[in-house]
């Protein structure tokens, strides 16, 4: 089935403003979790002292979670309105609690104060920043409109909220350009995290069959998907495990070892329904990815002479 248009979409411009309440509840402050984890992945990684450049660790955490993830959000409630009204008629802008065109002017204000924040965190916190505000509206809105183009969706998606937050987060601490070794580390983990991206498509597929987006689950089947997102996840910290040895660092290795067997250990009972239990696997097995990720910041900062 085809798109419908956006025309047949437009809302009439309304006098009313949208309680901060209702605004809040559009930026999904739960989704800033992921990219500000990062941006510590990344602030730890760099072997900077963290202590002594607080006010700019707060900035940045800032920048990646409320200011661009919020910013993501925003475009993509607007541009997901039609779909939104499917999938889930209780978000703001299908149920009429956000009204008028709020939904597109919150999306630009946080896009420009994204952008501003980033430029006052230094240059390449900047051309970080704009890349991904440009990711964030090429994802949602049209003519690109990612999420429709298969794995251009979850790719662009796991580089904003993982690989820029954590070139970010070394960026800020570290007063500059990463090391190679960050941006090896935050490539790979950026890798990974389209596999999750893909689980998280998965609470969208009968709205997504409806109006014709080509999500991985809808392209491929959710089982096909699963199975994929399980062996994209794990390939990265596969390895990870031997440079953080390499490196010098054999606990961390270790670590990312038992969890990578851990989440092999739970890999089963996604695969057995994958629709019922990917929401179940992103609050398990993810969580033993990014904290395998904390562990890699952490030995890389080490190795970078920090002081954690």
């Amino acid at each position: 089935m085809s798109e419908m248009p956006y025309s047949a979409y437009a809302e009439a411009p309304s006098p009313h403003t949208p309680a901060l309440s209702v605004v809040l509840e559009g930026l999904k402050p739960i989704t800033w979790f992921a990219p500000m984890w990062a941006f510590m992945c990344g602030s730890v990684s760099s072997g900077a002292p963290l202590l002594s450049r607080w006010p700019w660790v707060v900035a940045g955490m800032v920048l990646a979670g409320p200011a661009v993830c919020g910013a993501s959000q925003a475009v993509n409630d607007w541009y997901d309105r039609h779909v939104d009204a499917i999938n889930e008629p209780k978000r703001p802008i299908p149920s009429g609690r956000m009204p008028g065109r709020w939904g597109f002017y919150i999306a630009v204000a946080m896009s420009a104060a994204s952008l501003l924040l980033a430029w006052a965190l230094g240059l390449w916190v900047l051309a970080a920043g704009v890349v991904g505000v440009v990711l964030a509206w090429i994802y949602s809105a049209p003519p690109l409109r990612l999420k429709q183009r298969g794995w251009w969706g979850p790719a662009s998606v796991a580089v904003c909220y993982e690989g820029l937050a954590w070139f970010t987060g070394a960026a800020v601490t570290g007063r500059g350009f990463p090391s190679g070794a960050v941006i090896a580390f935050a490539a790979l983990y950026s890798f990974g995290a389209i596999g999750i991206m893909i689980l998280n498509d998965f609470k969208a597929v009968e709205g997504d069959e409806k109006m014709g987006i080509l999500s991985v689950p809808v392209d491929l089947g959710v089982e096909n998907a699963a199975f994929l997102s399980c062996v994209i996840m794990a390939a990265p910290q596969v390895v990870v495990i031997p440079l953080l040895a390499l490196f010098g660092h054999p606990i961390a290795a270790g670590f990312v070892f038992a969890s990578l067997l851990a989440q092999a250990a739970l890999m089963p009972k996604l695969l057995s329904d994958p629709y019922e239990h990917a929401p179940w696997y992103n609050g398990t097995g993810t969580s033993l990815y990014v904290l395998g990720m904390l562990a890699s910041g952490i030995a890389l900062g080490l190795h970078h002479g920090g002081a954690l």
